[in-house]
């Protein structure tokens, strides 16, 4: 679980659960599927990462990395989608979004979370976002003084000023996607779900990303567990209003 004592006070106030999250972010995605499975009522604030929305002295303040999404549950901030799912699961437990092995589960969302900077965010940006979200040279400015993630900043710094993503970032991000998924259709040989029959916070944690590579011309064929796995989406009300509702097709981002 993850933490932030928030430099912006005004939150410390919220009452209930609240939600900074944005339309096409992955990680946003996983939280409202969440919410919606548990049947929880929130609030939500949308920032439009498309207009830079989160690089404000305001949002840095809520969430020191300046990403989305951001819980705030009565008052207490917490960041990092993957612990956040689980942090709600935990919170409220009814109805449950666990089954079988808990280390087993823990270990596909840690994965997820493994692989987001260093592999998901690469693969979008190169082939499909850094042009879309391009920052003026003062947007740039303000997000490096605001930004204190080495991380973030360094894998920014790829694609500011115009500049377009290596190759070999790109060869780079696609092996570890090849890796992680081809874990993934193996998974799923026997299993209707990640963790066997049932439904968990493993399923919600990976459904986003294959939502939004698929987007971006991620080569999923390949994998007929997983495309089996992915239609089961379609009939899940947490998909639709999750997902599908905030952004219908993400290669028409």
């Amino acid at each position: 679980m993850v933490v932030i004592v928030p430099t912006n006070k005004s939150v410390e106030a919220f009452e209930g659960l609240h939600l900074y999250h944005g339309d096409i972010s992955n990680c946003s995605m996983r939280v409202r599927m969440t919410l919606i499975e548990k049947g929880l009522v929130w609030d939500g604030h949308h920032l439009d990462l498309k207009k830079k929305e989160n690089i404000t002295d305001d949002y840095f303040g809520i969430n020191p990395n300046g990403l989305v999404p951001t819980l705030i549950d009565n008052g207490v901030v917490h960041i990092e989608s993957n612990d956040i799912i689980d942090y709600l699961d935990e919170t409220y437990p009814e109805p449950s979004l666990r089954h079988g092995d808990e280390a087993e589960m823990k270990s596909w969302l840690h994965l997820a979370a493994a692989l987001h900077v260093p592999a998901c965010k690469p693969y979008v940006y190169a082939t499909k976002m850094a042009p879309k979200i391009k920052k003026t040279a003062e947007e740039e400015a303000k997000y490096n003084a605001l930004q204190k993630n080495e991380e973030l900043k360094s894998f920014h710094a790829k694609h500011a000023g115009g500049k377009d993503f290596s190759t070999s970032d790109l060869d780079k991000a696609t092996a570890i996607l090849d890796a992680c998924f081809f874990k993934l259709e193996k998974t799923l040989e026997d299993r209707t779900w990640i963790m066997g029959e049932q439904y968990t916070l493993a399923d919600i944690s990976w459904i986003p990303l294959h939502f939004v590579l698929l987007g971006c011309g991620y080569p999923f064929e390949n994998y007929p567990n997983i495309v089996r796995w992915a239609e089961a989406f379609a009939k899940k009300d947490s998909f639709k209003e999750g997902v599908l509702k905030w952004c219908a097709n993400f290669a028409d981002v």
